[in-house]
């Protein structure tokens, strides 16, 4: 079964050399999971400055600037699991760096229709 993590965490918590450890320690555990055949993807994210949120209602779009609600915590990352139970994804979760210092969102990806 797939699944997504999604990491959240304010963007500001981070002092340059936690972030790069950060990145050094998620890339481990990512290079671990490659071998173990459970790992499918993963990427950290833009600045929050960067994003665009797109509306559509009653036929109209509307494009802004920034995230698209207003939190705290922003998404800031991803990864893509193919492991057999959603503990075990649960597990993996509890492992990755930026888990300790905001949320990081286990979500099973669902399956389209061929």
């Amino acid at each position: 079964m797939k699944y997504m993590l999604l990491v959240y965490g304010a963007e500001s918590c981070w002092t340059p050399e936690e972030r790069e450890q950060c990145m050094r320690d998620s890339m481990a555990i990512c290079q671990e999971l490659e071998s173990q055949g459970k790992f499918v993807a993963a990427s950290p994210l833009e600045s929050i400055t960067t994003a665009k949120s797109v509306r559509v209602r009653e036929g109209e779009s509307l494009v802004t600037t920034g995230p698209f609600a207003e939190t705290t915590e922003q998404l800031g990352g991803y990864y893509i699991l193919d492991v057999e139970t959603e503990q075990e994804a649960i597990d993996i979760a509890r492992r990755i760096p930026p888990a300790a210092k905001g949320t990081v969102e286990v979500r099973p990806l669902a399956a389209l229709p061929e």
